[in-house]
């Protein structure tokens, strides 16, 4: 029986306090800095079949929002009242999506008969594997990314199933730590139940399980409206990592987005193939998997903030993702980093909504700046440290109408820092500093926001830095609308010493006492000719640390001396500078318009055709051969239509007798 839209209304309330009760119970009683300072976890109420239909606003991960949990319900043969189950194996039920997060869920029952499930997970700061933290670019497997537990009851009729738990805790680093945060989960899981039971009074079993349905349906119905508004077309963009594998050659998400009537159709075909390291993302080949729709959630709801957030707002949305690609890899492919996987591809379909909203959409957020973990030892205790120190977060892209925010960009905008007393309280290590850093925001009439900078000194021999999610040197924030594109991000090992090393994209770093590591995340792009920019806006940037006064004068022509703009030379060189430059569209770095002269669309779009015809485990080999190839090629000999590309391919290929008869004749 269909609920009236004021019942409905109530019940999503009740239902989005439930969840945030959860999220205050795991918040509270948390052990590792990652859950109880940064905040890596979710909670939820998902109905029988898995779609999440409640979530928190204001606590936790935004990403998983409308996280669909049916495949890996269905790899548990019977629920009973007291049971909780666990999965952290991405590739069972694709609920999970790195070896780190946990994922948890609980049956909840009312006179005997299944009414609907809590849910949630949270991010373990090590779970085994081959680095501290588990996750590395290098990993080329799953099996190196620690252990992995199928959809499995921890709890059989409110009975501990101590052997799963040990064997668990057997191959992890921090055994008391991942304990005290599964047990965190366990009681958010048990709020979770209380609060559907004092619902279920409130409202009567019927209509809680209509109104189940009813959040979906009337969250769809929103979607649809809003998707209505967006005009009607097919949007490309294409987004890069700088490497896809240790010293490798550049990775490339391309999205078509096809907006028709009320549905949106993301076409990834001219994405890349799956990876040999762990940047790939764990689908499924689920066309609305919960990693691929997180942008679409954010520009829905930068539409209408008054929108539910569950399942029911992807029903109009589909993606093409061809199997054996990085965002639909095959087993056993490694999947640890695909956090730096998933921030590109929803800068890509930024882009692309960009296009088709350019009122909304902001440029690119600041990113590429990692997640700190460190393995060391407290010398003075001899207590064994694993810990997250914090996200080295980039700024939020510039709006149409104001600067981009300081240090938060969109998609990482919920990740929370650790105070420093914190951080310092609990690891061996001394912060030297941690702030905003100068000169990486896009410059723009509205500028991009600012990146931050942490820079700490080790104290404790062969600790062990793993910078997970490390990028954005060479493809950086891209500007929009005239906007500049924001400045790279920097690793550093010992800035400003004799024995100073650039570390890259490195995300595993041995350091010793004494060693002082620096990372900076890139800043966000900026949106309109830096050149329109009021120059007091211009002073204040630079009074305020956000940009210096070279910068000041050699992007927006405003210069500052004493303290003070200097009118006359300000204007005479804006009018120097204004007949020199002009750009309508979208700003790019150097370093990815020096890379589209020579890898355009047709180019790209005709490898990424060539090798799909490929076995899957061929494709990463044979195109580091093509790329090769083409970077042996002069720059006279190349024409942008992608024949050079298929040359090549036709040449390496037939170089393997393997292949003979596999290789497409196109």
């Amino acid at each position: 029986m269909p609920i009236d839209r004021v019942t409905l209304q109530i019940l999503a309330n009740h239902c989005g306090a439930a969840t945030e009760s959860m999220a205050q119970t795991l918040y509270r009683t948390a052990h590792s800095t990652f859950v109880k300072e940064t905040e890596d976890f979710t909670t939820g109420l998902a109905t029988p079949d898995g779609k999440t239909f409640a979530s928190p606003y204001d606590l936790g991960a935004t990403w998983f929002v409308g996280l669909d949990y049916g495949r890996a319900f269905k790899l548990v043969d019977r629920y009973e009242e007291g049971d909780i189950c666990m999965t952290n194996d991405p590739y069972s039920g694709f609920v999970c999506t790195h070896s780190p997060d946990v994922h948890m869920w609980k049956p909840i029952f009312h006179d005997g008969k299944l009414v609907c499930f809590a849910v949630g997970h949270i991010h373990n700061t090590d779970v085994g594997g081959a680095v501290p933290a588990s996750l590395s670019r290098a990993n080329v497997e799953v099996h190196q990314e620690g252990i992995r537990v199928p959809p499995v009851k921890l709890y059989k009729r409110g009975v501990l199933n101590k052997e799963v738990l040990d064997i668990m805790l057997l191959n992890v680093r921090m055994r008391e730590q991942n304990w005290g945060d599964l047990k965190a989960e366990i009681a958010a899981m048990n709020t979770g139940e209380r609060k559907v039971h004092e619902m279920v009074r409130r409202f009567g079993v019927d209509v809680f399980r209509d109104g189940m349905t009813g959040l979906l349906d009337y969250a769809e119905s929103q979607a649809r409206a809003l998707i209505r508004k967006i005009p009607n077309g097919e949007y490309f963009f294409a987004d890069y990592m700088d490497e896809d594998s240790v010293n490798g050659f550049p990775c490339r998400i391309a999205v078509n987005l096809i907006v028709k009537d009320d549905e949106l159709v993301f076409d990834y075909s001219e994405s890349d193939p799956q990876l040999t390291s762990s940047l790939n993302m764990p689908t499924g080949g689920d066309v609305r998997h919960v990693l691929l729709m997180i942008p679409v959630m954010y520009v829905l709801y930068t539409m209408d903030p008054s929108i539910l957030l569950n399942c029911g707002l992807m029903r109009p949305v589909s993606c093409i993702l061809p199997e054996g690609s990085i965002l639909n890899p095959r087993f056993p492919a490694a999947v640890g980093m695909r956090t730096l996987c998933c921030i590109r591809q929803q800068s890509t379909v930024f882009g692309a909504f960009a296009q088709a909203l350019p009122d909304v959409v902001p440029a690119a957020c600041g990113d590429g700046g990692p997640l700190i973990n460190i393995r060391t030892m407290d010398t003075r205790t001899g207590r064994r440290v694993m810990a997250n120190l914090d996200p080295i977060t980039g700024g939020g892209g510039a709006l149409p109408e104001r600067d981009g925010t300081e240090g938060a960009g969109m998609n990482f905008g919920f990740f929370k820092n650790t105070p420093v007393e914190i951080n310092e309280a609990e690891v061996p290590v001394k912060i030297v500093r941690y702030g905003l850093a100068c000169d990486t925001g896009g410059a723009g009439r509205w500028r991009g926001g600012s990146g931050t900078t942490l820079e700490f000194e080790v104290s404790a021999p062969d600790s062990v830095v793993t910078a997970r999610n490390r990028d954005r040197i060479r493809f950086t924030p891209w500007g929009v609308a005239g906007g500049g594109a924001g400045k790279s991000s920097a690793f550093v090992r010992n800035p400003g010493r004799p024995d100073e090393v650039n570390l890259g994209n490195t995300d595993v770093v041995t350091a010793q006492p004494g060693d002082v590591i620096r990372i900076t995340s890139a800043g966000a792009g900026g949106r309109g000719d830096p050149l329109d920019r009021e120059p007091e806006r211009v002073l204040t940037d630079v009074r305020c640390g956000f940009v210096s006064a070279a910068k000041a004068r050699e992007e927006y022509g405003v210069v500052v001396r004493d303290g003070a703009i200097d009118d006359d030379a300000t204007k005479a060189l804006r009018s120097e500078m204004a007949g020199k430059r002009r750009n309508e569209g979208f700003g790019f770095s150097a370093g990815r318009i020096e890379f589209e002269r020579v890898w355009t669309r047709p180019a790209y779009a005709r490898l990424t055709a060539l090798l799909r015809t490929l076995p899957v485990e061929w494709r990463f080999f044979v195109k580091h051969r093509v790329f090769e190839a083409i970077e042996k090629l002069s720059p006279a000999s190349l024409t942008g239509t992608g024949a050079e590309v298929e040359r090549a391919f036709r040449e390496i290929t037939a170089r393997y007798p393997q292949l003979s008869g596999v290789v497409a004749a196109e």
